[in-house]
């Protein structure tokens, strides 16, 4: 299969390389042809790059994988080469402005697109780029699903059709994750931050629920598996700009822990869901 893959970060080169090894044709496109995600790394060779999008019109599927602060600019200049591709979202975030997820810009930018679906779970870069087992849910309809299956089939695939869902627990995470750096250095114990990480994640589940989302993908791979991962490893960005914040340090880089934190907060207070403790998280860290 032809796929096309917008981001050249070091998840959209990671996912990149993962479709080659899958056995498929990738054309990579990076903003202003700036492919700096894993440089060390050797490119396969049925990769090719690109700056322009038109080069990805002809392909047969589509991944994203643009930060969520470049999300929506990304789509709208999409939508000019769309061509009926099933399209995966593989952004975990939310636009902190305005509190929307990835799929509500796909579906505002471009409305024509009704095969889509959201890659999410424990999922470092690296280790996807080198080839070390790794899981997600892939959640959509049964097109895209299938379809991501041929793409990707390097990796351990969850199906779902949960993509709200699937959506909150990858913003859920991120706010997780930058929150239990925080704590590991502002808490006065361990118990102290179980207590806070826990009522933190209870509000984003209640979040969920009112979105309609199932109980049950929290438990999946995209829920309790990229919590456990990203909220436990240094490695994880957000953990180690919340460390970074409670220190009084700069972090540094596009880190979406900031801007889910923010936009949950907002869709909590559209939806008349009491988030307390991710306020009070909120207005500790500065954000």
């Amino acid at each position: 299969m032809k796929i096309g893959v917008f981001g050249a970060g070091a998840w959209g080169t990671a996912l990149a390389y993962t479709c080659a090894k899958s056995g498929n044709e990738v054309i990579h496109w990076a903003y202003a042809g700036v492919f700096d995600g894993l440089a060390d790394l050797e490119k396969p060779e049925n990769v090719t790059r690109t700056d322009n999008m038109a080069d990805l019109k002809s392909c047969e599927y589509w991944l994203i994988v643009t930060p969520a602060a470049f999300f929506r600019e990304t789509v709208k200049k999409m939508k000019l080469v769309y061509n009926g591709q099933p399209i995966l979202i593989c952004t975990k975030g939310m636009e902190g402005e305005s509190g929307e997820f990835m799929s509500e810009i796909l579906n505002t930018e471009i409305p024509e697109c009704h095969d889509f679906g959201v890659l999410s779970g424990p999922q470092f870069a690296r280790e996807v780029a080198t080839g070390i087992p790794t899981g997600s849910t892939i959640a959509g309809n049964e097109k895209v699903r299938s379809g991501g299956h041929i793409a990707l089939s390097k990796l351990y695939l969850q199906d779902s059709y949960d993509f709200i869902g699937a959506q909150l627990c990858g913003v859920g995470k991120n706010a997780e994750s930058l929150i239990s750096g925080y704590l590991t250095i502002k808490s006065g114990g361990e118990n102290e931050r179980a207590l806070i990480f826990t009522r933190a994640w209870n509000e984003i589940v209640d979040i969920a629920v009112e979105m309609g989302a199932n109980c049950g993908t929290f438990l999946g791979l995209c829920g309790i598996g990229d919590l456990f991962l990203s909220a436990t490893s240094p490695t994880s960005r957000n953990f180690s700009a919340g460390e970074a914040i409670a220190r009084g340090e700069q972090y540094t880089g596009t880190v979406e822990g900031v801007f889910a934190l923010r936009g949950l907060i907002r869709r909590a207070e559209k939806l008349g869901v009491k988030t307390p403790v991710l306020i009070e998280m909120r207005d500790k860290m500065g954000l």
